[in-house]
């Protein structure tokens, strides 16, 4: 009974979680004005293919999502060597003043990021990055969870194979890539997938810092389908379920370096 107990609960909760998803797929395949209806619509429509067409124009959502998809994967890859380099630094070297720049780093993790935006935006105007896509992806790269993940990480890593290294001569860069990232891939995967997610959600510093539409990000191009006196709530859908495949691509290349690098300080020892 205790079984069936289980069995239901997560099939009501699967349930739950896949409703929102089946209705913004239902509602980009029909009119907009259909989803208003009474009752309103539960199958799939016929309105895809026009919905996709007024998406492109109105938007240009292809240029958008390839614009995502090259910041998204430029910041992820520097924000994760970045962290992984912060972190090894953190964990392995011994020097004054380690302990308090740490507590700098987790101190970070408490500011609010909309303290951030005014300092944040008289800085990128200062030189000249304003509607640039370095604005974007610089400022965050180094990144205070991911270091303090990748730290945390560094510290099980034995120093013993840190000592045979160097007395075979390698240096502390071939060591660093040779040796140590390949041992905590689970932990990078985990980093990687946030990054990205992160990153490829991000709304409110892209619109304040994005003027042309060319270098929209997908929340801010699917922020002008909402205007003063008509919302297009099918286009809406539509661009919402477009944008949540690349997310679920990068979730399943890395799902298995995820769960490992969420389980792994859970069963040490």
């Amino acid at each position: 009974m205790k079984r069936v107990l289980v069995w239901l609960l997560a099939a009501a909760g699967a349930a739950v979680s896949v409703i929102p998803f089946y209705w913004m797929i239902v509602a980009a395949t029909h009119d907009g004005d259909d989803l208003f209806a009474a009752p309103p619509p539960f199958l799939p429509g016929d309105e895809l293919m026009a919905n996709l067409a007024r998406l492109e124009e109105t938007i240009h959502f292809s240029r958008v999502m390839a614009t995502s998809v090259w910041t998204a994967v430029v910041y992820t890859v520097l924000s994760a060597l970045v962290s992984a380099m912060c972190g090894y630094g953190l964990a392995k070297y011994r020097f004054r003043g380690r302990g308090a720049l740490l507590g700098v780093v987790l101190a970070t993790m408490m500011i609010p990021f909309q303290v951030l935006l005014v300092p944040l935006f008289q800085m990128m105007a200062s030189i000249g990055w304003v509607d640039s896509y370095q604005a974007i992806i610089v400022p965050f790269l180094a990144n205070s969870f991911g270091i303090f993940l990748m730290r945390q990480a560094f510290l099980d890593f034995p120093d013993e194979l840190l000592e045979s290294g160097r007395l075979d001569g390698a240096g502390d860069l071939r060591i660093f890539y040779r040796i140590v990232l390949p041992c905590v891939r689970p932990q990078l995967g985990a980093l990687v997938i946030f990054t990205f997610m992160g990153q490829w959600n991000a709304f409110i510093w892209p619109l304040l810092m994005l003027n042309s539409e060319e270098r929209f990000t997908v929340p801010v191009a699917l922020n002008h389908l909402i205007g003063l006196s008509h919302v297009d709530y099918a286009g809406l859908m539509l661009g919402a379920f477009l944008a949540t495949l690349p997310l679920a691509l990068v979730f399943l290349l890395f799902q298995r370096q995820f769960v490992s690098g969420l389980l792994g300080g859970a069963l040490k020892g």
